[in-house]
């Protein structure tokens, strides 16, 4: 009798690289191992989309559509290459227009794509339809999803079989369009009783001969047995990664299932172990210089209770690294528990997740409830579609107020059509005004990127990847124009100070002064303040102030992401000053009285720290 074949998605290089070192890997460094991965008979790839298209941008300074491409080259002209989509948010964080929406489709088309994995993280099914509808439209390939995780204890009202099998009712229901349907675990947190019945669930209830899949992860030390759960119950495929971003926040190894399937009936993709070795190998030597987060290699049994996403862990993990904050992450992680309690129940994958992580983020660094973040309090609100169940009613009241907004029912994407920076014309405008040449793609990169976007499409944009010369953060300003004419060059070393071992880089060149760039502690692990950056330390701008004037300082650690005054300018109580980033949030900064601005400390893309004084108001 023949075994049956399952279909194994290789997802090393989108959610491996984004749950292993926060999607920050640069394209040159690995594509040889895409090429090893074909040689191992790999032919199904995640390949990009989810934060593998924003990171590009903000941390890589590189073009995910070039990306994608090259991709393309490597894997060959018959492989699967699939991307991630968040239906509505597409691959951002909020709600896109209509015409953002179809163009996501139309580039991603463009650019090697031949499946989108399309989910919606609150499950309101209205949010998939338009999405789509514009993937079928550009000849995609569109798997449907329904996103899964375990409630924390004592919660009850959505998350269990029967929420699933009316879902996916709606979805058969509303006539969405679908090649194949995914249910995705991105926390890892569902137990294998509740994955085995939801898979017979899908297996009774679709047209015979459908695809159906299981994502989850290892974060919570249950993705193997979910997975022999899955083949147990009759799925087609499975999703899984390659060492050495797989286990830990990823998916489990493909080796780990090859092996854990031995005497039993299933092909997982006519994959064989010594093609996998080598493949694995060449991997290895390509990812050999990246810092590994220990947190990205371990099993984390808090997780079930507060339910994080291996893909966004450590992207928290490494901005929090970035800011200098290390040390709250555990805090952060048991806060998760009553915000997910009280928010409704959407499934704790990006976006949500993300506005999970803030909200208890803002709950451990402002006190309890004393400060909403925007995406979280939005959620509560309705503003990006119906939650599973209704959140709870003081959180709603405390949202609102803070956020000055009503409770809405109407349709995100309606919401969305009617914010003009939210339209192609716009944003073309955009990039008239900064003389960048408004093709489908630059649109498309600045609609989702904004700022970042615009920075990277004027080769204003700066590489951060973690590589070992450097331990915690490797922060490299990259131009794409060609016209830089000082030569620099990097010297690291490693200095002892009372005892502590530090690597420092050191700046040097023709033209160039003579700069410590950075100075980064040895061995950070979580729990660990860790991070030392060579910048203005704004906290002694204190002895150059005037005793009189008022001191406005950062309330947290982070970027000064814009400066809307300047020296000299007249200013009122309540007007906004800076907007610091920290955590993908933005954090409005503003005047505490009237006054003159007499001095400012910062400028804009500064770290600073908690408590860093910004300017000073006479």
């Amino acid at each position: 009798m023949a075994k049956k074949f399952i279909d194994i998605m290789d997802t090393t290089f989108r959610d491996g690289f984004q749950s292993v070192f926060g999607a920050r890997v640069l394209m040159d460094d690995f594509l040889p191992a895409v090429s090893a991965a074909r040689m191992a008979g790999i032919n199904h790839f995640e390949f990009g989309g989810g934060a593998r298209f924003q990171s590009l941008y903000f941390y890589l300074n590189e073009d995910a559509f070039t990306m994608m491409d090259k991709f393309r080259e490597a894997a060959g002209h018959n492989a699967n290459l699939q991307t991630l989509a968040r239906g509505i948010n597409t691959v951002t964080l909020d709600t896109g227009s209509r015409e953002i929406i179809d163009l996501h489709a139309k580039m991603f088309k463009k650019h090697s794509t031949t499946t989108i994995r399309n989910f919606d993280a609150l499950n309101d099914v209205n949010n998939l339809r338009y999405s789509a509808k514009r993937i079928k439209k550009h000849d995609l390939k569109h798997e449907v999803v329904v996103t899964m995780m375990d409630l924390p204890p004592g919660c009850a009202g959505a998350h269990d079989v029967a929420f699933y099998e009316k879902t996916l009712r709606e979805i058969l229901d509303t006539g969405i369009p679908y090649d194949s349907v995914c249910f995705k675990d991105a926390s890892g947190t569902s137990s294998p009783q509740k994955v085995y019945e939801t898979i017979k669930m899908a297996k009774r209830l679709l047209p015979e001969g459908v695809h159906v899949r299981l994502h989850t992860h290892e974060t919570a030390g249950v993705s193997v047995a979910c997975y022999l759960a899955a083949l147990e119950a009759g799925v087609d495929g499975i999703d899984l990664a390659a060492a050495p971003v797989s286990g830990g926040t990823s998916q489990p190894d493909i080796l780990t299932l090859l092996h854990a399937v031995k005497g039993k009936d299933y092909d997982l993709g006519g994959l064989e172990i010594d093609k996998v070795l080598q493949y694995e190998e060449v991997l290895r030597d390509c990812l050999k210089d990246y810092f590994f987060p220990p947190e990205a290699t371990q099993v984390l049994p808090l997780i079930p209770f507060s339910p994080m996403p291996g893909g966004a862990l450590t992207a928290n993990t490494q901005m929090m690294r970035d800011n200098n904050i290390l040390n709250k992450f555990p805090e952060v992680i048991r806060a998760m528990r009553e915000v997910v309690e009280l928010g409704g129940y959407g499934t704790s994958v990006t976006p949500v997740s993300q506005f999970y992580f803030q909200q208890a983020f803002n709950n451990v660094m402002f006190g309890k409830w004393k400060k909403i973040a925007d995406g979280y309090g939005r959620m509560v609100l309705g503003y990006f579609g119906k939650t599973p169940v209704k959140p709870n009613e003081d959180i709603i009241r405390i949202a609102s107020e803070q956020l000055k907004l009503p409770i809405t029912t109407e349709d995100p994407v309606d919401i969305a059509d009617k914010d003009i920076t939210k339209t192609v014309l716009y944003v073309r405008h955009q990039l008239e005004e900064a003389g960048i040449e408004a093709t489908d793609e630059n649109i498309f990169i600045v609609a989702a990127c904004k700022e970042k976007g615009l920075a990277f499409l004027k080769g204003e944009a700066k590489v951060n990847v973690r590589k070992n010369n450097s331990i915690n953060v490797v922060q490299e300003e990259k131009k794409i124009s060609a016209a830089q004419s000082i030569k620099t060059s990097v010297g690291s070393y490693t200095v002892v100070v009372n005892g502590e071992k530090y690597d420092v880089q050191v700046i040097e060149g023709e033209g160039a002064a003579i700069d410590v760039s950075k100075i980064t502690k040895v061995a950070a692990n979580i729990g660990e303040s860790s991070d030392y950056e060579a910048k203005e330390d704004t906290k002694s701008a204190d002895d150059t102030i005037d005793s009189n004037a008022l001191k406005i300082k950062a309330e947290l650690p982070g970027s000064v992401s814009k400066i809307f005054v300047k020296e000299g300018d007249s200013v009122k109580e309540g007007q906004i000053l800076f907007l610091l980033e920290a955590m993908k949030m933005e954090t409005e900064i503003s005047a505490s009285k009237d006054g003159v601005i007499a001095k400012i400390f910062v400028s804009q893309g500064q770290a600073v720290e908690s408590g860093g004084v910004l300017c000073a108001i006479q």
